[in-house]
């Protein structure tokens, strides 16, 4: 069994409009946590609870949550929820009164059914919602794993995975070009000051000596010759 739990919700609320699930096992409580967590802006996030994946999206206002095995991965999902976003977008959904499974009695059987035919038949299923799920399968790097486990046992701590490779690597290229192009500017500045000392140097001998034996340097045997 691929999908197991899925439902819509509000965001603001956290107030389920409707859900379905193929299994018996009780997922409210983390079900309740990641819709607390969740953002009041458009987001796309996977939770990691045991073996099991939380994945949604939230669009204006409305969270779309489906649960499944991990070893399904996310392209099934969220190709699920994107076909779940065009039977039930966000317009329709907050069109009516937010009450707790407010939804229910109109969409109930529809999202079950979807369940089960990607349940079923994930391969066929997932053709039609295929290519314009694939812009946003595309962006799988910007979806976070967040551990649901210890939402559930410390509260707030939360251990947080974000691929953020390519910003690293960026920033350590530009930072690597920057380092070098300083020592370089550093470098030509040390030799300058070095060329202009000896220069300075050697104008100072230059007057000294000049003192003594002229300006052409030729006094000096000169005034030897004299004195003798």
């Amino acid at each position: 069994m691929s999908l197991i739990h899925a439902l819509v919700a509000n965001a603001e609320s956290s107030t389920i409009l409707v859900e379905s699930s193929t299994g018996k096992r009780d997922f409210s409580q983390a079900v309740q946590t990641i819709l607390s967590k969740i953002p009041p802006n458009n987001s796309k996030l996977t939770y990691v609870w045991e073996q099991y994946l939380f994945h949604y999206v939230a669009e204006s206002g409305v969270v779309y949550l489906v649960m499944a095995d991990d070893s399904v991965g996310r392209r099934l999902p969220f190709t699920f929820l994107t076909r779940l976003q065009a039977l039930l977008p966000p317009s329709t959904a907050l069109s009516t009164e937010s009450s707790h499974h407010g939804l229910q009695l109109t969409y109930g059987d529809k999202l079950e059914k979807l369940m089960k035919e990607f349940n079923e038949n994930p391969n066929e299923a997932g053709k039609d919602a295929l290519t314009n799920a694939q812009n946003e399968l595309n962006q799988v790097k910007d979806i976070m794993v967040h551990n649901v486990e210890q939402i559930l046992s410390r509260g707030e701590r939360i251990d947080l995975l974000v691929d953020k490779t390519d910003n690293m690597a960026t920033q350590a290229v530009a930072f690597r070009r920057g380092a070098r192009a300083q020592r370089r500017r550093q470098f030509w500045r040390n030799q300058k000051i070095l060329w202009l000392s000896g220069g300075v140097g050697i104008l100072i001998i230059y007057l000294i000596i000049a003192g003594f034996c002229g300006a052409g340097l030729n006094q000096c045997g000169k005034k030897n010759d004299s004195s003798s």
